[in-house]
C-alpha cells in the first residue's frame, strides 16, 4: 500500500517544493501572469483568494488525499505555479496529478514536462503505484492535448461530474498510465525535454 508524504524533487531545470503559506505572494504573482484565473475551466486562484487556496491545499493534504506543490524553476529562482497529487487512494496504489497550472511566460517550455516526469517518476518508482491517473475539463482542450502527447491513455468521461468555480458543473475527462506503460511514458519524456520540444 503506497504511503505519500511531503517530499522535495527536483530535477530536470525544476524544484517541486511542499506547498506552504510561505508561497502566497509568489503563487499570486504567478497566477497574474496571463491573469489565469479568467479561464474558467482551470484551478488558478483569484485574487485575493490565494490564502484559501493554500488553506484548502494544506487541508486535503492533512486529510491524506492530496500532496500538494509549489513549482520553482531553477534557473530563475521563481515560484512559476503548482501541482498536486490528489483523490489518493493508498489501497489501489493509485494516485491522480492535477490542479496543475503554470505562469503564462513558463507555458509551452520545460516546466511543464519537467514536472511530470518527477512526479511520475517519484509515483511508479518510490512510492509504488500501479496506475496514475489525471482527469480535466471538457473544455479544458489545451490539457486534453497535453495529456495525450504525454502519453496517458483516454479511460472515459465521466458526464457532469464536478462543479466549476462559476457554479456550471463540467464533464471531466479521465485519463490515466500503468505501470507497465511508464518505461515508454519515461523514455518519450527524456526525450522530449532533450529535445526541447513542448507540443
Amino acid at each position: 500500500m503506497i504511503a505519500p508524504q511531503a517530499i522535495t524533487l527536483e530535477g530536470h531545470g525544476v524544484v517541486l517544493e511542499p506547498l506552504a503559506r510561505e508561497h502566497h505572494d509568489a503563487l499570486e504573482a504567478a497566477a497574474a501572469d496571463g491573469k489565469l484565473w479568467e479561464l474558467w475551466f482551470t484551478s488558478v486562484p483569484e485574487p485575493g483568494k490565494t490564502h484559501a487556496y493554500i488553506a484548502a491545499a494544506l487541508a486535503g493534504r492533512d486529510a491524506g488525499h492530496m500532496l500538494p506543490f509549489a513549482v520553482r524553476e531553477r534557473s530563475s529562482g521563481a515560484i512559476v505555479g503548482a501541482t498536486r497529487y490528489h483523490d489518493i487512494v493508498r489501497e489501489a496504489d493509485r494516485v491522480e496529478i492535477g490542479y496543475t497550472w503554470y505562469a503564462n511566460r513558463w507555458q509551452r517550455t520545460h516546466v511543464n514536462t519537467a514536472c511530470k516526469l518527477l512526479l511520475l517518476a517519484h509515483a511508479f518508482e518510490t512510492l509504488g503505484c500501479q496506475v496514475v491517473g489525471f482527469r480535466t475539463d471538457n473544455f479544458n482542450f489545451t490539457s486534453q492535448r497535453a495529456l495525450a502527447a504525454l502519453g496517458a491513455k483516454l479511460d472515459g468521461v465521466i458526464r457532469h461530474h464536478q462543479p466549476r468555480r462559476d457554479g456550471t458543473v463540467r464533464d471531466s475527462y479521465m485519463y490515466s498510465i500503468l505501470v507497465g506503460e511508464w518505461p515508454d511514458v519515461k523514455r518519450h519524456l527524456a526525450r522530449r525535454l532533450k529535445s526541447g520540444s513542448e507540443p
